[in-house]
């Protein structure tokens, strides 16, 4: 950088301008990056960004915001140290929600002895390669009939009206319920699943499955915020996480003897190995399989390429921010754990400083309505 601390939004705009050109170029990889679209009044998402100077958080555990004032608030959590900046989003359906980044260390868990590999799917969620299967919840099936009740009113609504703006945040609410529903369904099996010392997916095509006609199935299951929130779990309890290659034939490989028996159309859901007469279950298998790869990966050490996260088998490294949550960091201060005015009477205040130009994990640190 240029020594300039500059606010978020010139930070925000010069990212992207620089991923826009690297991609013009080449120099970015995967998929082509548009330039920088600007925010407008008429988006349904509306987000701004606040450095410590911007923010402050009151005593009696209220957040005081420049030019807004103090906000009553809804505390998800206690943050374990003092907050570098704050994030302000207001979804579509008009919810408010505040997220503090923190400068934290990783919580490392115990080490286990177990691993596991995860074969992901329609008709069940999750297999594990030993052998049991999470369900798929489908929420977005379940909210089918309720929704297409809502859109119908909608769209008999007069395009500008107050109506049809009412009846749009209707119809946003109950999206915004099964999104939800289904972030926290993830949260749970993902944190069940992190008990297990090493975790290996398989690293699907989920946008080009998004696609297909199974694409509003594949939405509703959330496969990649399932990954992701393995990947940051991972990294921050200590544990090993890596990704197979999605070419690698997992429904195709016998997983007793190794022998390959070609592909199989989706309806073969069980099928016997030519060589050892084996009589596999599909995805079970396929799970197997993906566990079998993984180990090969880790144990030749190319934890570091595509097919594995840059956290694997390592601890006290950085732990990646959940999605839809950012922030940026601020030079060295003392800071102080904890919520102001929220804090027992034996709680413990841990004193730390925070790094110029480090990058501390994010935290959803509360739900408030102004």
């Amino acid at each position: 950088m240029d020594g300039i601390r500059h606010p978020p939004r010139q930070l925000d705009q010069r990212t992207a301008y620089k991923n826009f050109f690297d991609s013009v170029k080449g120099k970015r990889q995967g998929r082509k990056v548009g330039p920088p679209r600007y925010k407008s009044k008429k988006d349904t998402r509306q987000s701004i960004r606040l450095n410590t100077n911007a923010f402050c958080l009151r005593s009696d555990g209220a957040v005081y915001v420049a030019k807004v004032g103090s906000l009553k608030v809804k505390w998800s959590r206690r943050l374990p140290a003092a907050p570098t900046s704050l994030t302000v989003t207001k979804d579509s359906c008009g919810r408010y929600f505040l997220s503090f980044v923190v400068d934290t260390e990783p919580d490392i868990l115990p080490g286990l002895d177990d691993d596991v590999g995860i074969d992901l799917g329609l008709s069940a969620f999750a297999v594990l390669s030993d052998g049991s299967k999470i369900d798929s919840p489908r929420f977005l099936r379940r909210a089918e009939k309720k929704l297409k009740r809502l859109q119908r009113e909608l769209s008999r609504k007069a395009k500008g009206s107050k109506n049809r703006a009412k009846a749009r945040v209707k119809v946003a609410r109950q999206h915004a319920k099964v999104a939800d529903r289904r972030r926290d369904w993830h949260h749970k099996a993902s944190t069940q699943i992190r008990d297990n010392q090493a975790v290996y997916v398989e690293d699907l095509a989920v946008s080009g499955l998004g696609r297909t006609r199974l694409a509003k199935s594949v939405h509703d299951a959330g496969w990649s915020a399932f990954v992701g929130m393995l990947e940051y779990k991972a990294a921050l309890h200590g544990r090993t996480f890596a990704k197979v290659d999605r070419a690698f034939p997992s429904s195709q490989v016998c997983s007793a003897c190794g022998l390959r028996d070609g592909p199989k159309a989706l309806h073969v859901r069980e099928w016997t190995c030519g060589e050892c007469g084996t009589v596999h279950d599909r995805d079970h298998n396929a799970a197997r399989n993906v566990l079998l790869e993984g180990r090969r990966i880790v144990a030749a050490g190319r934890v570091e390429t595509q097919n594995a996260s840059w956290s694997a088998g390592k601890t006290r490294t950085k732990v990646p921010a959940q999605r839809g949550e950012a922030g940026s960091p601020r030079k060295g201060q003392p800071t102080q754990a904890g919520i102001p005015g929220l804090l027992g009477q034996g709680a413990r205040q841990v004193s730390t400083r925070v790094s110029a130009g480090s990058r501390g994990s994010t935290w959803s640190g509360l739900d408030a309505a102004v």
